[in-house]
């Protein structure tokens, strides 16, 4: 990914994450949190310890088919290969999709 994002999309990511993290996640205390770089968004979770990363989209420019590469620990990098994960499934280009697959990945 080369090509920045958009402000309107920047825009959007934040919007959708902020209404993720309140409809969502509530009150637990943990909250996702965005950063973008270039053509990436990051998105890492607060857990009250620090946010530590969770998966990064690309944006291919459709909303609703961003590119999922879940954080492995394992690796300490993105792995845009990786489909075997807990959550997995619930990846379906969304936004919400790739957050919820990322709370279920890292319960």
């Amino acid at each position: 990914m080369e090509n920045e994002i958009p402000a309107f999309v920047r825009q959007y990511v934040q919007d959708a994450v902020e209404v993720f993290n309140s409809e969502e996640i509530g009150e637990s205390g943990k909250a996702y949190h965005v950063r973008f770089e270039g053509g990436y968004v990051y998105v890492d979770r607060d857990d009250g310890m620090g946010p530590w990363p969770v998966l990064r989209l690309g944006y291919t420019g459709d909303m609703a088919d961003w590119e999922l590469a879940i954080y492995k620990y394992s690796a300490e990098d993105y792995d845009p290969e990786e489909s075997f994960f807990p959550g997995a499934d619930l990846a379906d280009g969304t936004i919400e999709g790739a957050l919820r697959a990322g709370m279920k990945a890292y319960a």
